[in-house]
C-alpha cells in the first residue's frame, strides 16, 4: 500500500473518530465526595404565534337616522392577539376610515358623509388574557374620535409574554342636514404594531 493511500485512509479514520467524540454528550469532571457536580442544561422556547388583528366581516350596519341626527352602533368584536412571547409585549392597534369618506349612490358630494363626521370610541376590553396594561383608546362615549386621520384604537403598554384583548367599538356618524336619503358604504380600517 502506497504511503500516500495510507494517508488518505488515515485522515478519513481521524474525521470519524473526531465526529463522534463531537457527537457525545459533554461529561461532567470527577467530584470527589460531599461537592456539587454541574451539568448547565438548555432549552428553548419558540414563539410561532406573531402579532395579529382580527376584526368583523364586513358589510357592518350600525343603524340608521335622519338627515341633521345622529346614527350610533357596535362595529363588532376587534382582537389582537400577541403570540411573541415577548420580555417586552407591548403593541398599539390604530384605527383610521379609507379616504373618500362614506358615500351612497354615485358618490358625488351631495352623496358624502366626510370621515371627519364619522366618529370611533372602543370602550374597554371585553377580554383580555396575559398579563400587563391593557388601555383603550376612547374609554367612553364622551372621548369618541373622529376616523379622518390614524387613532390610537387600543394599546398595550406593560406586560410580557403572549396576551390578547378583545374590545367591541362604537362607531358614531353625525349625520349633515345636508345629507341625501341612501345606504352609505365606507371602510374602517385597523391595525397592530
Amino acid at each position: 500500500m502506497s504511503a500516500r493511500r495510507l494517508g488518505i485512509i488515515c485522515t478519513g479514520v481521524a474525521s470519524l473518530v473526531a465526529a463522534v467524540v463531537a457527537a457525545l454528550p459533554a461529561q461532567a469532571g470527577t467530584c470527589p465526595a460531599s461537592t456539587t457536580c454541574s451539568t448547565t442544561v438548555t432549552f428553548t422556547v419558540d414563539a410561532p404565534g406573531g402579532l395579529t388583528i382580527t376584526v368583523p366581516n364586513g358589510p357592518v350596519s350600525v343603524g340608521s337616522g335622519a338627515p341633521g341626527g345622529q346614527i350610533s352602533g357596535a362595529l363588532g368584536s376587534v382582537t389582537v392577539s400577541d403570540g411573541r412571547a415577548a420580555l417586552t409585549a407591548t403593541w398599539t392597534a390604530s384605527v383610521i376610515a379609507a379616504t373618500g369618506g362614506f358615500t351612497t349612490g354615485g358618490g358625488t358630494a351631495a352623496e358624502t358623509i366626510p370621515n371627519t363626521d364619522v366618529l370611533y370610541w372602543s370602550g374597554a376590553a371585553t377580554a383580555t388574557t396575559g398579563t400587563g396594561t391593557f388601555v383603550p383608546g376612547q374609554a367612553n362615549a364622551a372621548a369618541a374620535q373622529s376616523l379622518d386621520v390614524s387613532r390610537t384604537a387600543f394599546s398595550k403598554t406593560t406586560g410580557s409574554g403572549d396576551n390578547s384583548a378583545t374590545w367591541d367599538p362604537t362607531i358614531v356618524v353625525n349625520v349633515p342636514a345636508s345629507a341625501v336619503a341612501g345606504t352609505y358604504t365606507g371602510t374602517v380600517n385597523h391595525s397592530v404594531a
